[in-house]
């Protein structure tokens, strides 16, 4: 193992403030840049310099590679350096000054009022869609990510006190309101997990086999459910947060209080919901206003 790989697997196994998807991710995209280095003739990490950075990135760039995940490329190296200078390992961090090309914005899919009630009506008696039901209202009342949903344990969910805790990105917590529905939905499945969890599970949301449930199973089955209620756009869990933020905003024009709920770290990221809001808006003016709505033929 040459110098480059050693430093990069004691990188690895010291990051445990990723989540396993986003450090798997880094690692792909270091192990890139380490047969980039191989085939420049350089040998270690501190050999690299910001020209090399940029026309690494450059190359990503050329072979395909979008702007997100030249982006995220860019955050594993910046993490990585961060890394080598806490333990002297480097004198200086070669991305400094180093920006990505950044790729076209895509405006999240939400599902509108009508749909959202459509998806979320009550289950039948079978305990896994009574489960089904409290995870998919609780992921639209709190705005979950479904990684938040599937990490949920016992304890952090507060009942009485309507609330509930949740570990975030970056290991960050937060405190979500839960709602009345979700409420009601969680009350059932605690009844009905009784039988299904193993004795000393600690999740909330629980399998077949008593055990937590992954975010893989959380998506097929969300995708199952919203076929059977007729829905005829495809629906993942990430789209339940992001109907959540845009009805939310819709009727309290709130952006700062949303950005919290969301565990947003930058505003910036919580504005794409404004663009949602503005169709909402620009669609009603349309099909409401004498002087927007077109003239039918023949008038």
């Amino acid at each position: 193992m040459d110098t480059l790989e050693r430093t990069l697997q004691d990188y690895l196994r010291s990051s445990p403030q990723f989540s396993p998807r986003t450090l798997e991710a880094y690692r792909r995209d270091l192990e890139g840049l380490t047969r980039y280095c191989r085939e420049q003739g350089i040998e270690g990490w501190d050999q690299l310099d910001t020209a090399l950075v940029r026309r690494y990135l450059a190359q990503r760039h050329r072979e395909g590679a979008s702007g997100r995940s030249l982006q995220r490329c860019l955050s594993a190296m910046r993490s990585l350096f961060r890394h080598m200078l806490q333990r002297r390992q480097a004198k200086a961090d070669p991305t400094v000054g180093v920006r990505p090309p950044r790729g076209p914005r895509r405006l999240p899919e939400v599902l509108d009022v009508d749909q959202t009630a459509a998806l979320l009506g009550p289950p039948g008696d079978d305990p896994l869609e009574i489960r089904d039901h409290a995870m998919f209202e609780l992921a639209y009342s709190s705005g979950l990510r479904v990684s938040e949903l599937t990490g949920l344990d016992l304890d952090d969910l507060d009942l009485p006190g309507a609330s509930l805790r949740v570990v975030g990105k970056g290991r960050k917590e937060r405190q979500l309101p839960v709602g009345s529905m979700a409420r009601k939905a969680l009350d059932a499945w605690l009844e009905a997990r009784q039988h299904l969890a193993r004795p000393d599970e600690r999740a909330l949301f629980t399998g077949r086999g008593g055990g937590r449930l992954t975010t893989r199973s959380v998506q097929q089955r969300l995708d199952r459910w919203a076929r059977r209620r007729g829905l005829d756009v495809p629906v993942h869990p990430h789209m339940l947060r992001h109907s959540f933020a845009s009805h939310l905003l819709e009727s309290s024009g709130d952006l700062r209080a949303v950005q919290e709920l969301l565990g947003h770290a930058n505003i910036s990221t919580t504005q794409v919901y404004t663009h949602l809001d503005f169709q909402h808006l620009a669609g009603v003016y349309d099909r409401a206003h004498p002087r927007a709505r077109k003239k039918k033929s023949g008038d």
